[in-house]
């Protein structure tokens, strides 16, 4: 399956709002975290698609949460 970056950037922003950031450093949940290094890779590449098989198994993870609560509404 292959994803573009507004379809990252909208799971990026499903995380951010569903668990906020935290501490004085304002700390990323791990998904936001994961799904934004997939973003920071994309843009560092030129690129506006990626293989879902391409990221990380928790930037998959959250993509699918993301994908399921879209789904749902």
């Amino acid at each position: 399956m292959e994803l573009t970056v507004i379809q990252i950037e909208s799971a990026i922003n499903y995380w951010r709002n569903r668990s906020p950031a935290t501490g004085d450093e304002l700390r990323l949940c791990p998904q936001a975290s994961a799904l934004g290094g997939t973003y920071a890779r994309m843009i560092y590449e030129h690129r506006s698609t990626v293989l879902l098989d391409e990221m990380d198994s928790t930037a998959r993870d959250a993509w699918h949460v993301f994908q399921t609560a879209c789904s749902a509404v």
